[in-house]
């Protein structure tokens, strides 16, 4: 019986790291990300068959077709095919088969990858350190130091433990996880910490002020200022209703961000004037 054929940790990692650091920049319009795919699988596809060179050429062409991901997330991908074609190495599956769900994983793993980490995690993260930057004074460099140091490890580990886990688990892992809904949980918990994060964000940086003062009957000692007495009833109020305003011309009526700032230029003008004519300034 002959001995079977295990990809060795050394080549393991070295798939890894072609693909982590090479995701991002081979990318064209034919394969779109398939030119990664096949150089990270290329080290691995050498090993497996290393006394075969037609099989290495069929695996290297088999690598190298169309494929997409969203390449963090997606990191589960290539775990997948290391472990398949480590199975065919040693008889137990098929090109066909490899070739098939190399397909039917474009799609999900496309879908989940964008809506997590492209729409979710970086958005948070972003602004987490813009929250920091503009908190921090004279340490505001401390805000992009956090993401040009914080994203990349947590991609780097991320993306290993997904490829690790396509390897040992294979398709029955990823089944498992998306039927267990942990996968909603993970988007709904990420999705409201966005919420918290964008809100407290717009709290602290919109400013929205009315700078008007209520005289009543009795003389200047018992004036209010009306921006105190919205801020009393329902803090932050006005910014709130900035923001939502300026979300709803965003998303729903489609407005582009140049005219968003036109209008908003327009009515501060507007009303700089009518409050020097009024004797408000």
């Amino acid at each position: 019986m002959s001995e079977r054929k295990t990809i060795s940790p050394k080549t393991f990692r070295k798939a890894f790291w072609i693909w982590f650091f090479w995701n991002g920049s081979a990318q064209q319009a034919e394969t779109i990300v398939g030119n990664c795919l096949g150089h990270a699988m290329a080290p691995v596809i050498s090993e497996l068959y290393a006394d075969n060179k037609e099989e290495r050429i069929e695996g290297y062409k088999r690598s190298l077709t169309l494929f997409n991901t969203e390449q963090q997330v997606g990191a589960i991908c290539p775990g997948i095919f290391c472990g398949m074609e480590e199975a065919k190495a040693n008889g137990e599956c098929t090109a066909e088969v490899i070739s098939a769900v190399k397909v039917a994983l474009i799609g999900p793993t496309s879908a989940i990858g964008d809506s997590l980490w492209v729409a979710t995690i970086i958005p948070i993260l972003l602004t987490l350190c813009m929250a920091i930057t503009n908190a921090a004074g004279d340490y505001g460099w401390i805000g992009p130091l956090l993401y040009l140091v914080g994203y990349p490890i947590g991609t780097c580990i991320m993306a290993w433990n997904l490829w690790k886990l396509g390897y040992k688990t294979g398709l029955e892992g990823i089944h498992k996880f998306m039927e267990s809904g942990k996968l909603a949980q993970i988007t709904s918990a990420m999705t409201v910490l966005g919420l918290i994060v964008v809100g407290g964000l717009a709290a602290s940086n919109v400013q929205l002020t009315i700078p008007v003062m209520i005289t009543p009957p009795g003389g200047e000692t018992a004036a209010v200022n009306l921006d105190t007495l919205i801020n009393n009833i329902f803090p932050k109020l006005l910014p709130l209703g900035l923001t939502l305003g300026v979300y709803h011309l965003y998303a729903k009526k489609k407005w582009s961000p140049l005219a968003i700032m036109g209008l908003i230029l327009v009515i501060a003008l507007i009303l700089t004037g009518l409050g020097y004519l009024t004797g408000v300034y």
